[in-house]
């Protein structure tokens, strides 16, 4: 069958209409290359270099609190009776009475005078700036330790430690510590006792 003139005309319109809206959409396809994921990659090369020049999360200090101080840090409490309350003021209701002088909490939030704490059970909550000091003090935790008197895990014990029992932490070489506790002084493994950050370096 043969095809009219005005027919070969119109498909002749439809083929160039057809071309243009493909060169269209292929100009916009390469302006959306070009135009965003080009910056994007370099966006994120830029991020890459930055975060490498960074130094990792357990190489940086810790941020400071109010005081200046980092957060969090280690004291112990400086009273044999310490009132724990559950919002930083006295009309706050107490929730807890500590009454172990020298034992070691961590403070892990400043309000005005007053102190958020957290001890070695996770219990956490407020109280008076006055009712801790920045001695360190250790809490013998998990069974009853042998007191070293060198930092050598040889080497003669000075006295057994039962679980519980509070004491003061003076030094620490590598894995050991030197502590005093019930009017002994000996070197103790990190891991006998809480009141220390792991890696911490105390002189």
């Amino acid at each position: 069958m043969m095809t009219s003139p005005a027919r070969k005309h119109h498909r002749g319109l439809a083929a160039q209409v057809a071309a243009r809206i493909a060169a269209r959409v292929l100009a916009a396809m390469v302006l959306a290359a070009g135009g965003t994921f080009a910056p994007l990659a370099a966006a994120v090369a830029q991020q890459e270099t930055a975060e490498r020049g960074k130094p990792e999360a357990s190489q940086r200090p810790p941020p400071p609190g109010r005081t200046g101080l980092p957060l969090p840090r280690f004291v112990s409490l400086r009273a044999s009776e310490v009132n724990l309350r559950s919002g930083p003021g006295t009309r706050y209701p107490i929730d807890w009475v500590y009454r172990r002088s020298g034992m070691p909490v961590e403070i892990i939030d400043e309000f005005d005078t007053w102190r958020r704490i957290r001890d070695w059970q996770g219990t956490e909550g407020w109280i008076h700036q006055s009712m801790v000091q920045g001695r360190r003090g250790i809490l013998i935790v998990g069974q009853r330790r042998t007191l070293k008197r060198r930092p050598e895990a040889e080497a003669a014990g000075v006295a057994l430690l039962d679980a519980g029992v509070v004491g003061t932490l003076e030094r620490c070489r590598d894995d050991w510590c030197e502590i005093a506790a019930g009017g002994y002084s000996g070197w103790l493994q990190r891991s006998g006792f809480y009141g220390l950050y792991p890696g911490e370096k105390l002189e």
